[in-house]
């Protein structure tokens, strides 16, 4: 999830998404007790904050996200991204937001870039991810803004990573379609790929998703809601549509995150 700036949303490339989901033009910056009142509408104890930055530079900073983990330290925790353009930097500012502002995670979302997360430039932030023992996460599929979707194909590019990089835990939002498959195979293949639900309400999911949720991948799939792009109560009022067991139910909505972020 983001709590968003007021840059974040009125940012062009989102014109598409305003479309889709009916949301009205932002008139002013979004209070962090309206995304505290989010998750409590949804049933939802925690959520994870993500930093956005891309080419044009932080549409939220991660000490933006700082500022709302300190004001709730009960409700968030902070999620890191960084400029990729310039290795030195980008992971000086990981270890900063891990090892002083105790973020969680690395977020890139590989279409802000136009580079497919197996290209050089991330290469020396997932080997930091490595040694800071934290998640990569990114996004696989289909964009929603008007970019190019071509770098959320799981196979080859995020295959490449887990191959390269086994120790590394990864976290691919977004689910994949249409190439979810391709996301199932990579989950099911490598031990520390993970598959989040964000951007998707529960009866959007793909059948095959739903399919390996209940079955074989139910330690690998985490809910996730892309807020303020979906609202928690939004992405699972329909949940019990899907048929999951307790044990799966728990794991989805919690169980898997909180062992998979260390939280």
């Amino acid at each position: 999830m983001q709590h968003p700036t007021v840059r974040f949303l009125r940012e062009d490339m989102f014109a598409s998404l305003h479309r889709w989901t009916g949301a009205a033009e932002p008139t002013g910056e979004l209070p962090l007790d309206a995304t505290v009142r989010a998750l409590d509408d949804g049933g939802v104890d925690r959520g994870l904050i993500c930093a956005w930055y891309g080419p044009a530079g932080p549409l939220i900073s991660n000490d933006e996200v700082d500022a709302c983990v300190r004001a709730r330290p009960d409700r968030f925790r902070g999620v890191a991204s960084v400029d990729i353009r310039y290795p030195v930097a980008a992971i000086g500012e990981l270890r900063r937001a891990v090892q002083d502002l105790g973020f969680v995670a690395l977020r890139i979302v590989p279409w802000l870039w136009g580079l497919p997360p197996n290209d050089r430039r991330y290469y020396p932030l997932f080997a930091t991810c490595v040694e800071l023992g934290i998640p990569f996460c990114t996004q696989v599929g289909h964009t929603g803004p008007l970019r190019t979707s071509e770098t959320g194909r799981p196979i080859p590019y995020l295959d490449d990573v887990a191959l390269e990089f086994p120790e590394l835990v990864i976290v691919a939002g977004h689910i994949g379609y249409p190439w979810t498959n391709e996301m199932i195979a990579l989950a099911t293949k490598y031990p520390n790929v993970y598959i989040d639900t964000s951007a998707y309400a529960a009866h959007r999911y793909p059948p095959e998703l739903v399919a390996y949720l209940r079955e074989h991948g139910r330690a690998k799939v985490l809910f996730g809601t892309n807020y303020p792009m979906i609202t928690p109560r939004r992405a699972l009022e329909r949940l019990g549509e899907l048929g999951l067991d307790s044990e799966t139910r728990a794991a989805f909505l919690g169980g898997n995150a909180t062992r998979v972020f260390r939280i």
